[in-house]
């Protein structure tokens, strides 16, 4: 094989892996409702999707993980970017304790952790990032790459570091585009007093 066939086939090759493997489509369908915006990579692994709720505007890109056995909620709006993982279980210590006897336990299993996640509006979670079970994000969170999340945390919170804490506010940077855009202010409160209460709370 020529090199300039190589470099064509490989061309080639890539263009239709991501048409037919990789391209997203608006359009998903979650506990029955239609979404005409919402995007999943079709590389995107969702493990118990009964348990997932979606609103619509969702984006959630290539190669990332949901599990969602013990639920799982993300709101309107949000964005979840790349290689990113969403877990509502952990039962590394339930392994560690029962050995072999794990999968054959009766009852609840010493050491399993549990928890619904939610992913409040308007959220983006950058890459590389791990949320644990019991996780609440509030509207307009923004976690920044390859941060590990656990906890509650309110509304408009920057979230860094592993394990993550609040390093900052998303209405801060909001802040500087309104200065720029003063047309947008008016939109922007808006969506806020939808999605969020006066205080920053969910």
């Amino acid at each position: 094989m020529t090199l300039a066939w190589r470099a064509t086939f490989n061309r080639w090759r890539r263009q239709w892996l991501r048409l037919w493997h990789f391209r997203m489509v608006f359009g998903e369908r979650s506990q029955g409702r239609l979404l005409r915006n919402t995007r999943i990579s079709p590389s995107c692994c969702i493990e118990h999707e009964a348990h997932l709720t979606l609103g619509d505007h969702v984006f959630i890109g290539p190669f990332c993980f949901l599990e969602a056995s013990a639920g799982l909620v993300i709101e309107e709006g949000v964005q979840i970017t790349s290689q990113v993982s969403v877990v509502t279980h952990s039962s590394h210590r339930a392994m560690r304790l029962l050995g072999a006897a794990y999968t054959d336990w009766r009852g609840e299993r010493p050491g399993w952790m549990a928890g619904a996640v939610r992913i409040g509006a308007y959220s983006f979670i950058g890459p590389h990032v791990l949320i644990g079970p019991g996780t609440e994000l509030g509207a307009g969170t923004i976690v920044r790459a390859g941060s590990v999340v656990r906890g509650k945390f309110p509304a408009f919170s920057v979230l860094e570091g592993a394990p993550a804490t609040i390093v900052g506010d998303a209405r801060d940077g909001d802040a500087a585009w309104l200065e720029q855009f003063p047309e947008l202010r008016e939109r922007y409160e808006r969506l806020w007093a939808a999605h969020a209460a006066p205080d920053g709370e969910r």
